[in-house]
């Protein structure tokens, strides 16, 4: 991601400039960062990850919301677009325009070789000031693999990770159960040296 030219971002000349954009924007400590568009890979996984949380999740009581929801990281004044987050319960919005979720306790992103450190580091900083998050799902592009770090009660976070398509993580703050079949679905790692095969095949 890239700083936009400088100049007075206020949080709320932000929010103003971010609802009249096509492109979406971080913000932190009065910058603002275009950032890039994801691949078909990245997309479909995504994609896959939000269907079946969602069929999982949608007759009880936490809501899924795919990447066009915005949150805000209050601590720190991060405001940034996690690929997927979840609440359960009431959401915490910071506004009337309904766009900015303060109250995530499950955050999702798909890895890429542009954001993996990233991701990996400041941004899951950021993350762990939320005290609603309870968990933090980091899913690779380039292999079979799926990481979930869950906070424990003494503030730890503890990871557990799973590779192949037999796979699956359990997800104990959102009651679901993460197949990494399902997660992979129509992805294709023709050429890579990554196990392909269906669990049922």
């Amino acid at each position: 991601m890239a700083a936009l030219p400088e100049m007075d971002w206020t949080i709320e000349r932000y929010l103003a400039y971010e609802r009249e954009s096509d492109l979406r924007h971080e913000y932190l400590n009065g910058e603002i960062f275009a950032m890039t568009g994801a691949s078909l890979r990245h997309n479909l996984i995504a994609g896959s990850t939000y269907v079946t949380l969602y069929t999982q999740l949608r007759s009880g009581k936490c809501t899924v919301y795919p990447s066009d929801m915005r949150v805000k990281v209050s601590r720190t004044r991060l405001y940034t677009y996690p690929d997927i987050s979840v609440v359960c319960g009431p959401p915490q919005l910071e506004d009337d325009h309904q766009d900015t979720l303060l109250n995530p306790i499950l955050i999702v992103e798909v890895l890429s070789p542009s954001t993996e450190s990233y991701d990996r580091g400041k941004k899951f900083q950021h993350y762990r000031t939320l005290e609603s998050l309870q968990g933090y799902v980091l899913i690779a592009q380039d292999s079979i693999r799926v990481e979930y770090y869950a906070r424990q009660a003494d503030g730890r976070w503890l990871l557990a990770d799973a590779s192949g398509l037999d796979a699956s993580l359990e997800l104990p703050p959102i009651g679901c159960t993460l197949r990494l079949a399902d997660v992979y679905e129509k992805i294709s790692f023709e050429g890579d040296e990554v196990d392909q095969r269906h669990p049922n095949s």
